[in-house]
Parts: C-alpha cells; sequence; structure tokens
C-alpha cells in the first residue's frame, strides 16, 4: 500500500490518468445546504508529505491491530483528500486491500461500501468529530461495527451461494450426464454472466460444442439465453439473486 497503489487505483475508478491534486479550493460541503464542513490541506507537496506519513502508519505500526490501523488510516486518507474526485471510493478500496495484505482476508469480498452508503450520515459525522475533536474512539467503534456487519452479510452470501452451487451441481448430474463436468459448473458460477468463449478460454470445448452445453443448461432452467446485439451472452440469474438480494 502507497501513494502510487493510491493512484492508480483513483485512475482505474475515473478511467483516466491522475495525480495528487495540485490547484486550491477543494472542500467538503453539505450535499443539503451546501455548507463547507471541511477544507483539507492544499498544496501538492503537503499533500505528498501527509500521504507519505499515511503510509508509514499502516506499514510500521505492527503493534496496532490491523483493524484498528485500517480504521486510522481511513481517515488519515480520507482527511488529506488527495484527488479531486474518487478519494471515498479510492479509500474503500484502500481499506480491503491492506486487509489482504495483512492476511486477514484471502479474496477482496469484505463489500464495506454498502455499511458506509447505509450509515452515511455517521461516517461522515465521525470523521468531522475525529478532525474537529480527536474523537477517535467512536470513528474506530464505528468501523469495526461495519466489519463486523458487513462479514456476517458477506458469510449469508457465500453460504447461500454454496447451497446453490451443490443444488445446481446435482441437478446437471442428473438431466445432463453427458454434459457434466465440475469445470463446466466452475464457469457458470465464476460470473453471472458468460459466453460460448467463456467455456472456450478454460480448454472445455470449441466454440459450437460449448454454445451446445450452454444451450442445454438453459433447457433446464440452470441458465438462461439472452441476446444483445449479436452477441448471446447465458445468465446464472439463480447466482446473481443470491449475491445481490439482501440479507
Amino acid at each position: 500500500m502507497s501513494t502510487a497503489t493510491a493512484i492508480e487505483i483513483c485512475s482505474m475508478i475515473k478511467g483516466k490518468g491522475l495525480s495528487i491534486r495540485k490547484v486550491p479550493g477543494t472542500t467538503i460541503a453539505n450535499s443539503t445546504s451546501g455548507r463547507v464542513i471541511y477544507t483539507p490541506p492544499e498544496g501538492e507537496r503537503v499533500l505528498r508529505e501527509k500521504l507519505a506519513n499515511w503510509e508509514r502508519y499502516l506499514h510500521n505500526e505492527t503493534s496496532v491491530d490491523p483493524l484498528i490501523r485500517m480504521a486510522v488510516a481511513h481517515y488519515q486518507f480520507e482527511a488529506i483528500h488527495p484527488f479531486l474526485d474518487g478519494n471515498g471510493r479510492t479509500g474503500r478500496i484502500v481499506n480491503i486491500l491492506f486487509l489482504l495484505q495483512e492476511e486477514l482476508l484471502q479474496s477482496p469480498i469484505l463489500y464495506l461500501s454498502r455499511y458506509i452508503i447505509q450509515n452515511k450520515d455517521d461516517y461522515y459525522q465521525g470523521l468531522i468529530e475525529v478532525t474537529r475533536h480527536g474523537a477517535w474512539e467512536s470513528w474506530i467503534l464505528y468501523m469495526l461495527k461495519g466489519i463486523e456487519e458487513t462479514a456476517k452479510w458477506v458469510e449469508c452470501i457465500v453460504n447461500r451461494v454454496e447451497r446453490l452451487l451443490f443444488d445446481t451441481t446435482e441437478k446437471v448430474k442428473e438431466a445432463l450426464p453427458k454434459v457434466y463436468s465440475r469445470e463446466l459448473i466452475d464457469t457458470i458460477f465464476a460470473n453471472p454472466y458468460c459466453r460460448a468463449s467463456s467455456i472456450v478460454d478454460v480448454g472445455l470445448a470449441k466454440q459450437q460444442t460449448a454454445l451446445k452445453y450452454l444451450k442445454a443448461l438453459c433447457n433446464i432452467g440452470v441458465l438462461h439465453e439472452k441476446k444483445i446485439g449479436r452477441d448471446k451472452v447465458f445468465v446464472n440469474a439463480s447466482l446473481l439473486a443470491a449475491i445481490v438480494e439482501d440479507v
């Protein structure tokens, strides 16, 4: 995790090359009243110095629990506000990458944005309270609660997908024994949408045979075919529902 990482993430989010903001005049205002509630630091040199401090805290304060370090560093990053736009989304992705780096996650599935968006007022109030009054305890507890609630939510989704994977496997084995393979099931569960090329790319079949497999899965209700322009897309609607349905 570094300043360069944050720049790369924000550039990907915004779809263009970005760097640390250089122009003055950036403020954070109340979305309803328009009243300025925070003015972040200005000047590229100052911002880079503060980001260097942020980096040192992430990497050097190893005596502090990583979840607390994540919460403190998230405040630091949002207070620095290094980009003209995309700071919130960048900061939330940095959180997950940090937890991966600290080996608290094996894959980036802890979707903290959901909790923060659902509790947006508390989020911004917590940031402001740290800035104005040094209210670190309430801020850290807010972030820890977010991690706890999100982890439980994700666990429910994972369990739901695992049950669906098992049921689908058994259904295809019984209805289409000549089509079934574990690799085929894994491919249609890797993404809610797939194409014949998805089957070809993993080496299961050539184009025409792959299309035949997918149509057979449509015939038993596992997939649904959808035409988008000239392209045929096969939708695993049950998987999509399992992922997006709230718990």
